[in-house]
């Protein structure tokens, strides 16, 4: 039993032996395969490592590329601009050289002027030595000949020696100034047909005339039934409330719209272009329409005056008489639209005034407010057109010379500035331009205002439109004031009128209207 347990333990040590040696063996075996493996990995890693260094160099090469076209682009634009910007200051400077060049000549005609005017004063004072050495040679000669011939005093012979020294010497001077006062002269209308010459050629405009029509385009020519609407309401309303004739011919797709008031002919073509776009044409429609036309017309009359002055570089003016500069685009003269002359003579002014050396922006708002008073004028009483804009400009805080300028460039009042003489060569040169002024339309506009005016001067009329070229004076009276039977009377009374002051061909249709309207809102 002994034995048998002994085997036991020998059997046991030897396999813990084989065991020991067995772990001992297979933990080398696993440590070459982990150390492989770490191997392995460490390559990976590697190799790993090295792809996202190369990502990373090209995409650094990618940014860096990027970087330098960037910056290239903007060195490029930054060249460009640079070169743009010395461009434009070569051109000024280039304008600023033909500008002095220009300041020269004029200074070196001015000197040459200057010299010649020296010279002739040179000339002068040495005649004038010179007739003063002969005249004290006569002098001793006479009262030589005075003591041997005549048995004079000495004083009775200073006397009679001062009268011929006074009488040579008053013919003498009378000669002189006849002299310089040519000379003035002279030099005065050359200058005069420089600085005019020069404003003209600088201040070229074009011109048209004025007509009085105007043409409003249709979608079709089956709205000229709904603008004429039923028995013709619609196109009588429009015309009552516009005081303009709408005709409504075979033109396809047109509407003529006729009246020698521009104002009335443009608010009558805004609110036709309106109720077309709209489509609602029916009397009540028309009347509002044509209000808010008339508001909007009066808001485009106040945008033109402020153009105008900043077209001119005009600041400070009164927002009433910018207004009233706007409104000009509605006036004609001989079929010269108001604005653009106003606008024109204020340019002329503007060059002329610097061609003589005075106040540029003073000659520029003298130049634009010279017609002012047209605008008002037909409103006013007393006084012409000149008259009234003087007084305007007075109200609305213009300075003096501005006032006066515009009282007197059509010699109403005596010239005593230069600015007014400045305002009625410049009117004149506006005028003169061939194309630019039509008399037959100053005539046909005076003819139409008139018929207006008599209309007006009756009591109880509220308004009066001349229609038909001044065929039909239409005059629509207040009904609280005129009843029936004295509108009739009016009518003949206004046809009388027209009759004793008036020369017109053919005959003049007179219409009093009176008309009552019971308005009510229902809430």
């Amino acid at each position: 039993m002994e034995s048998n347990t002994l085997g036991q333990a020998l059997i046991f040590a030897f396999a813990a032996i084989v065991c020991v040696m067995g772990g001992f063996f297979l933990n080398r075996i696993l440590g070459r395969q982990r150390v492989s493996q770490a191997n392995k990995d460490a390559g990976d890693i590697r190799e790993l490592a090295q792809r996202e260094a190369e990502t990373i160099r090209k995409e650094a090469e990618l940014q860096a590329k990027d970087l330098l076209l960037k910056m290239r682009q903007d060195f490029e634009r930054e060249t460009k601009e640079r070169r743009e910007e010395l461009s434009g200051m070569e051109k000024r400077v280039l304008q600023r050289e033909e500008s002095l060049d220009k300041r020269l000549d004029q200074l070196e005609r001015r000197e040459k002027d200057l010299t010649t005017r020296q010279d002739v004063l040179a000339k002068s004072e040495a005649t004038i030595k010179e007739k003063e050495d002969e005249l004290t040679k006569l002098i001793a000669q006479e009262k030589e000949r005075l003591h041997s011939i005549a048995n004079l005093t000495a004083e009775e012979a200073k006397q009679i020696l001062l009268r011929r020294i006074e009488e040579e010497m008053l013919n003498e001077k009378a000669m002189r100034l006849r002299q310089m006062n040519e000379e003035i002269k002279e030099t005065a209308e050359k200058k005069a047909r420089e600085v005019i010459s020069t404003a003209i050629q600088r201040c070229a405009s074009d011109h048209t005339a004025e007509t009085t029509i105007s043409v409003v385009q249709l979608p079709s020519d089956e709205m000229k039934g709904r603008i004429i609407g039923r028995e013709g309401r619609n196109i009588r309303t429009l015309e009552q409330a516009t005081g303009v004739d709408i005709i409504i011919d075979d033109t396809p797709e047109a509407v003529t719209i006729s009246g020698f008031d521009m104002m009335r002919r443009e608010v009558a073509r805004m609110a036709l272009e309106q109720l077309i776009v709209d489509g609602r044409i029916h009397p009540g429609r028309i009347e509002e329409v044509v209000e808010k036309a008339k508001a909007e017309l009066e808001k485009k009359i106040k945008e033109d005056g402020e153009r105008a002055t900043i077209e001119l570089g005009i600041h400070g003016m009164h927002p009433e008489l910018i207004k009233l500069v706007g409104r000009l685009r509605y006036r004609t003269s001989f079929g010269q639209n108001g604005l653009n002359h106003s606008i024109e003579v204020a340019k002329l002014m503007g060059i002329m005034a610097y061609q003589i050396g005075v106040d540029v922006k003073t000659a520029k708002r003298a130049g634009l407010l010279h017609d002012i008073g047209k605008v008002v004028s037909s409103d006013v009483e007393e006084g012409t057109h000149a008259i009234v804009g003087a007084r305007l400009s007075r109200k609305y805080g213009e300075s003096e010379d501005v006032a006066y300028a515009v009282e007197s460039h059509h010699g109403e009042v005596e010239m005593n500035t230069v600015f007014g003489i400045l305002v009625s060569a410049a009117d004149a040169i506006s005028a003169a331009r061939p194309g630019a002024r039509a008399e037959s339309m100053e005539t046909y506009i005076k003819r139409l205002e008139n018929l207006e005016k008599i209309s007006n001067s009756f009591k109880g009329v509220e308004k009066s439109y001349a229609l038909q070229a001044g065929r039909e004076i239409r005059v629509v009276v207040m009904p609280e004031k005129i009843n029936d039977d004295e509108a009739v009377v009016m009518a003949r009374d206004i046809r009388k009128k027209i009759e004793e002051e008036m020369e017109y061909p053919g005959h003049i249709k007179v219409t009093v209207v009176r008309e009552i309207r019971a308005i009510e809102y229902a809430k």
